[in-house]
């Protein structure tokens, strides 16, 4: 058997020619920042934005980082102590216009940055210095007590207010009870009946009351009387229903702010921008000078007994006086701006002031205390009133609301809206309370009902601002006085007496 001859195998390749490596080329940098060195490192060409990004980043993480180390730090909550800290930091311990929340963000502020700058022995110093000082303020505190000490006419004043308010809240709340069970007394159907009488009310007689603006006007206990205020500093007395002058009550020095008759006889009080409340008797003869407030006065209002005076100052506080003996019974403070008003509960036991620091407190006279703050309006509170079923207060206010509270829960009821311009008045009807009236600075005074605070009249007929208003006993006028310098008043017996007119 042959074999075949075998196939030629192909000559071997030749070898790949080898180059040698590529030397990098340099690329020249820039002398870059810390805060562009890693892109740097990199061969990367940083723009000055880029760099700017960078730094405010690292700022803010370390802002961050200092803030989360200012919260972790224990700072006293003390002024006191925050006070003595400061002194040993040998820091000032107050600033001009410095409050102390911001007193101790400076201390916090301040032992972060020794912290940071690792300066641990002032701080350690600063502590074992307050750990070593005897405590001087539980001493302060146990010598002078938080409360001041009244007097023995104040003591017997709580004690005849108690008395006298007492019997009377029994009693309404007795009658408030018996009406309840009563069948043939139906509440709603009578409030019906007030609050479309209500909605009757028309102009009946206008009169020019003073040269300048008037500013206060009051009812006498039986609607008699009527008596004004004004800037020129003269209260005027006149007679109704004709409106005649019968008195004029000159002593002040400066423009007299309100003036209100006394519940139980003729005597009428009046403020005044000149620090004083007088005390007159009906015929124009002076009284009693009430001096000791500090500014100017605002409101005045007799408690129902007619033995106590309240008047509202400027000077942050409203004070509680004696009108047999012209005493100074109580000095109270707690507003935090200027007092505007004071109104009395019709059971004598409460008092309410409103002031320029949008608040309103109700205090209670037999004891002393607050009773509740009423919080929610935001401007000034103008005006304050009781209503006569006695759970029910109305406060009137610069932000245009009347805002109703109930003092059993300590909430607010209802808010309304009055009017266009800030409200200077309110007042409920003196019987019931089955509607209130206000007056503002819109030209005109509104009634409201209690049930459902919806509108009942608007009183219409002023050229200016109305700055008081008053309601009669039977709650058939009402008064309304104005810078316009006129008193107008409003009654609903002319529209009875037109309705029977027509049924006959």
């Amino acid at each position: 058997m042959s074999m075949e001859n075998p196939r030629p195998l192909p000559p071997p390749m030749a070898p790949l020619p080898v180059h040698p490596p590529i030397a990098p080329i340099p690329i020249p940098v820039p002398p870059s920042t810390s805060a562009a060195a890693d892109d740097d490192e990199a061969g990367y060409e940083v723009s000055d934005d880029h760099r700017a990004a960078r730094e405010r980043h690292e700022r803010a993480v370390q802002e961050l980082l200092q803030r989360r180390r200012a919260y972790a730090m224990a700072v006293p909550t003390n002024d006191s102590a925050v006070r003595t800290r400061l002194r040993r930091l040998s820091e000032p311990i107050t600033l001009f216009g410095e409050r102390e929340m911001e007193r101790r963000d400076r201390l916090r502020a301040l032992m972060v940055r020794l912290e940071a700058d690792a300066q641990f022995d002032r701080l350690l110093r600063a502590q074992e210095d307050e750990q070593g000082a005897p405590d001087d303020d539980d001493t302060e505190q146990i010598q002078y007590p938080f409360f001041t000490e009244g007097t023995n006419q104040l003591l017997q004043a709580r004690l005849d207010i108690a008395m006298y308010s007492l019997p009377r809240a029994k009693a309404r709340v007795d009658r408030a009870k018996r009406r309840l069970a009563d069948p043939d007394e139906d509440p709603e159907a009578e409030a019906g009946l007030v609050v479309k009488q209500a909605g009757d009310f028309v102009l009946e007689c206008s009169e020019v009351g003073d040269d300048r603006p008037l500013t206060g006007c009051s009812f006498s206990g039986d609607a008699s009387m009527l008596a004004t205020s004004s800037w020129s500093g003269i209260i005027k007395v006149w007679s109704m229903p004709q409106i005649t002058k019968i008195a004029t009550l000159k002593g002040h020095r400066e423009r007299a702010t309100d003036v209100a008759f006394s519940p139980v006889d003729n005597c009428l009080a009046t403020a005044s921008a000149d620090k004083t409340a007088k005390l007159w008797n009906s015929d124009g003869s002076l009284l009693m000078s009430f001096d000791g407030h500090l500014d100017r006065l605002a409101r005045v209002a007799f408690h129902p007994s007619g033995k106590y005076l309240g008047t509202a100052s400027f000077d942050k506080t409203w004070r509680l006086w004696d009108i047999n003996t012209g005493t100074e019974l109580l000095l109270q403070e707690g507003h935090s701006r200027s007092v505007y008003g004071v109104s009395f509960h019709p059971d004598g036991s409460l008092a309410a002031s409103c002031g320029l620091d949008a608040n309103a407190r109700v205090w209670d006279l037999r004891s002393g205390r607050l009773y509740c703050t009423l919080i929610g309006h935001v401007k000034p509170v103008l005006g304050v009133s009781f209503s006569p079923n006695g759970h029910l207060v109305a406060t009137a206010s610069e932000d245009n609301f009347c805002r109703i509270w109930d003092l059993r829960t300590r909430q607010m009821l209802y808010s309304i809206p009055a009017h266009k311009s800030l409200i200077s008045y309110v007042k409920f009807e003196p019987q019931e309370g089955y509607y209130l009236a206000t007056s503002s600075y819109d030209t005109k005074a509104a009634l409201w009902s209690t049930r459902d605070c919806k509108a009942i009249k608007s009183l219409a007929g002023h050229e200016s601002k109305v700055t008081s208003l008053d309601i009669s006993g039977d709650g058939q006028q009402i008064v309304t006085v104005s810078h316009d310098r006129t008193i107008k008043i409003w009654s609903c017996r002319g529209s009875a007496r037109d309705n029977e007119m027509k049924l006959d």
